[in-house]
C-alpha cells in the first residue's frame, strides 16, 4: 500500500484527492504567482511544494517526476540565492533574454537528458511511461534553471512542458494535478507577458 492509499480521500471542486496532492497544490499555485512577480518568496514556496510533490509522483510511479522534485529543491536553494545576488556585483539579478548560444544550450540540454533519463526509466523503473517521463523532466530540468537564471525564455519551456504534462497527469488519475497544469499553462503565458513588460508586472 502507498503512503497516499492511507490518507483519506477529499472532494476539491468536484474532483477526488488526497491531503497531500491539495496541499502541494495550492502551494504550487503559489509559487508560479510569486515567481510571475519576480518575488524571491517564491522559492520558499517552491521547495515546499516540491518536497510534497516528491511523494506524491513515486505513489503513481513517476519516479522521474519524483526525482525531478528533489533536484527543484536544491536547485530552488540555488535559485532564490541567484535572484537576491546573482546579479553585478552581487546585486539581485535582473530579468534578461537568451542569446543564441544560450538558446542552442538549452535544446542540447533538453535532448541529451531526454536521451539519458529515458534508458535509466525505462531499463531500472517500472514506469509504464519512462519517454514521456523523460522528456517532460529533462525539459522542467532546463526551465528551472532558465528561471533560476531569469531567462525570459523560461515561461515558453514551461508552456511546452506543462501543456504535455496536462495529459501525463488526467493518463496517471491525478486529475487534480492536471489540472494544475492546465493552470500553469495560463500563469506561464502571464508570465510570458509580464517578464516581456515588467510595468504590467
Amino acid at each position: 500500500m502507498s503512503f497516499s492509499d492511507s490518507l483519506p480521500l477529499l472532494g476539491f471542486a468536484g474532483l477526488v484527492t488526497t491531503p497531500l496532492e491539495l496541499i502541494s497544490f495550492l502551494l504550487a499555485i503559489i509559487t508560479v504567482a510569486l515567481n510571475i512577480r519576480q518575488n524571491h518568496w517564491a522559492w520558499l514556496f517552491s521547495i515546499l511544494s516540491s518536497a510534497l510533490y516528491g511523494v506524491v509522483f513515486v505513489d503513481s510511479r513517476l519516479y522521474g517526476d519524483a526525482g525531478l522534485q528533489c533536484v527543484f529543491v536544491a536547485v530552488s536553494v540555488w535559485g532564490w540565492y541567484q535572484w537576491l545576488r546573482g546579479g553585478t556585483a552581487h546585486q539581485p539579478l535582473q530579468a534578461s533574454r537568451l542569446d543564441k548560444r544560450g538558446l542552442l544550450w538549452s535544446a542540447a540540454a533538453w535532448l541529451a537528458g531526454f536521451a539519458v533519463l529515458s534508458v535509466f526509466l525505462h531499463r531500472f523503473t517500472d514506469t509504464d511511461v519512462p519517454h514521456m517521463d523523460g522528456f517532460l523532466t529533462a525539459g522542467s530540468l532546463v526551465g528551472q534553471f532558465l528561471l533560476s537564471r531569469k531567462k525570459i525564455e523560461n515561461w515558453l519551456v514551461w508552456i511546452a512542458v506543462d501543456v504535455l504534462y496536462v495529459g501525463l497527469y488526467l493518463y496517471k488519475h491525478l486529475t487534480l494535478t492536471a489540472v494544475l497544469y492546465g493552470l500553469f499553462v495560463l500563469l506561464a503565458i502571464i508570465g510570458w507577458r509580464a517578464w516581456r513588460h515588467p510595468r504590467s508586472v
